[in-house]
């Protein structure tokens, strides 16, 4: 099969929309992984339990209920997990990008070895897209620094023009009595010398 035949039997796209985050890691799901090998989710689980050795707990892990209820739930809003796994059969098993390559060692088809291409150029493409995100976030970091001591600047900019636009204050009451009456031009007598 040809690199276009791959992108043509399983989009990246289509793989990267399975991926999901559980534990900090990003993985596939055994039931999407089997669709995509075109085998029962069963038959994958009995290769990798076959192959203890080639999948350590950074390969490959089985979910929780909450776990497992948390990434459906995110897939689809009416499906949930019953707590006391009456609605499943068993919990389902994640797969990292290493233990991904490993199920290609596993599962001996020509399918599968075609299927881990396209799930290890989605991988890639996910990690460049996320890298491209990390340079942008550093820029807005940087941005945001800068911005913050022009903030003070502006704030206190706009201190002084309130200060400025606010009229001023009543000059403070005197105490004491104080008549208030119209002035009479008082006379004053002189002598005459």
């Amino acid at each position: 099969m040809s690199s276009q035949d791959v992108t043509q039997l399983v989009p990246i796209e289509r793989v990267e929309r399975l991926i999901h985050l559980a534990r900090g890691e990003k993985v596939l799901l055994d039931a999407d992984l089997a669709r995509l090998y075109g085998v029962e989710t069963r038959t994958l689980n009995q290769a990798v339990k076959r192959n203890p050795s080639r999948f350590p707990a950074d390969f490959m892990f089985q979910l929780t209920i909450e776990e497992a209820d948390s990434l459906l739930r995110s897939r689809s809003q009416s499906v949930t997990l019953n707590k006391r796994g009456k609605n499943i059969k068993y919990l389902p098993y994640a797969f990292t990008e290493q233990g991904v390559a490993m199920l290609s060692s596993v599962l001996r088809s020509e399918r599968a070895v075609q299927v881990n291409v396209a799930i290890m150029r989605a991988f890639v493409s996910l990690r460049r897209m996320l890298a491209g995100n990390e340079v942008l976030a550093r820029k807005l970091a940087e941005l945001e620094h800068r911005l913050e001591g022009h903030d003070q600047a502006i704030k206190s900019l706009f201190n002084a023009i309130r200060e400025l636009a606010t009229p001023p204050a009543k000059p403070p009451r005197e105490i004491g009595f104080h008549v208030r009456e119209a002035s009479v031009p008082y006379r004053v007598r002189r002598k005459r010398a």
